[in-house]
């Protein structure tokens, strides 16, 4: 039999993601939030109370240990809280698997899981930002010869000589300065050039970088672009072959609707199906989680006396009824959901199986479980107001083979059912 395909596996998800979101606000009601924020604050009044205590002198001690154990308590209540509401929640999920699928309509339009690209910026800007110019050397300052200042008067006439050995004195140190500066000069040229050559060279890498990043991000969107374009393809072939009626097509969308129907984390289902289309009819298994895998816990509370949470258990009719609407449940939104879904009428007839694959105590082998073996075809069943209807009810009207006791692990006789 046939399982999940390509747009039914995306779809899957996306409605897995939903459900998650969904569930996250859920948990944000006000009890939750009040359960949480109670818990936080026990939980800090009770790390605080032990701290002060630590601390406190003598005559401190008992007030202290009153407190801490008060807000000990607090604690472990806030806790018990907290978990009970969790499993109300999955009792409630789990008490409601057919009224959840009622408030949605289950027609998947197939032009919605066409792909539109959205290509994501480039991520590599910090490449497209030149390598900045190095910073400027400043030419040396040439020197400048300085003469001394010619004698006057009869300096003059009797300092000539000593005159000529300052400005011969001056010229030789100018002369040498100008040899400090032009090997100066050279050695700024020298920085300088060093100092272009190694910018030439960051910018040639990162040039070269920044061609070979835009390839990768060119080739990343030609990536999605092609695969968005396959997918598509392969969507509006999906849709030619169903407005023909074709049996691949029929069990893709199939596929594609169950993958929808996305049921608790605590009720998870499997579901196997195989179109017949020389009779139209759905040929539908779906595999649910054994009675051991739903839990049996009725509530949780603190015992003070043993400093414990401790759990009471639910009956065991509680856990029978529970788990045997739940059978009943799934049976009649596996009908609905495909039925609803299927506005052009192509499936017929749906035979219907629900069981569970578990292990076998007289042989210690896996094997499959039959709970409920029903047949219906499109007209009566989408007569019927599921909404008002009493699910066991229901399959009797079917004339469904149904198992006396799930919870027991007992099958359906198969002999006898009854096509509706």
């Amino acid at each position: 039999m046939a399982r999940r395909g390509f747009f039914a596996e995306l779809q899957h998800q996306s409605r897995v993601a939903a459900r998650e979101r969904e569930r996250a606000e859920r948990e944000a009601v006000q009890r939750h939030v009040a359960a949480v924020r109670q818990a936080d604050q026990a939980k800090k009044a009770s790390e605080r109370a032990q701290n002060q205590l630590a601390k406190a002198v003598d005559s401190e001690r008992k007030r202290l240990e009153k407190e801490a154990r008060e807000a000990h308590l607090a604690d472990m209540e806030a806790e018990v809280l907290g978990r009970n509401g969790k499993l109300e929640q999955i009792y409630a999920e789990i008490d409601s698997l057919l009224a959840s699928t009622l408030e949605v309509d289950d027609y998947v339009d197939l032009n919605s899981l066409r792909i539109k690209v959205t290509q994501p910026p480039f991520d590599r800007t910090d490449l497209e930002v030149p390598i900045s110019q190095p910073s400027h050397i400043p030419d040396p300052r040439e020197p400048v010869l300085v003469l001394p200042t010619p004698p006057s008067g009869l300096a003059s006439f009797f300092g000539k000589k000593k005159y000529a050995e300052a400005v011969a004195n001056a010229q030789r140190v100018h002369e040498r300065a100008l040899i400090d500066w032009r090997e100066a000069c050279r050695d700024v040229v020298a920085r300088r050039q060093d100092a272009d050559d190694v910018r030439a060279r960051y910018e040639a890498r990162r040039l070269s970088s920044l061609k070979a990043e835009r390839e990768r991000y060119a080739q990343e969107c030609t990536a999605r672009e092609s695969e968005a374009a396959d997918s598509n393809k392969r969507l509006d072939e999906l849709i030619t072959n169903l407005g023909y009626g074709t049996a691949d097509a029929i069990q893709e969308y199939v596929s594609i609707v169950l993958s929808n129907s996305v049921y608790p984390d605590q009720f998870q289902v499997v579901h196997e199906f195989e179109f017949d289309p020389s009779t139209a009819e759905l040929r539908l298994r779906v595999l649910v989680p054994g009675p051991s895998d739903i839990p049996e816990i009725k509530s949780y509370k603190y015992t003070k006396a043993t400093d414990e949470i401790v759990s009471t258990t639910l009956s065991q009719k509680e856990c029978r009824d529970r788990y045997t609407g739940a059978i009943h449940q799934v049976a009649l939104r596996s009908f609905h959901e495909v039925f609803e879904s299927d506005r052009r009428g192509l499936i017929k007839t749906i035979s219907l199986e629900v069981g569970t694959s578990t292990i076998d105590p007289a042989t210690g082998q896996q094997t499959y479980v039959p709970f409920v073996i029903a047949a219906a075809d499109r007209e009566t069943f989408l007569a019927f107001e599921l909404s008002a209807v009493v699910p066991a009810l229901t399959l009797v009207r079917l004339g469904a083979a149904v198992s006396k006791n799930p919870y027991s692990l007992v099958a359906a006789e198969r002999s006898g059912v009854r096509r509706s």
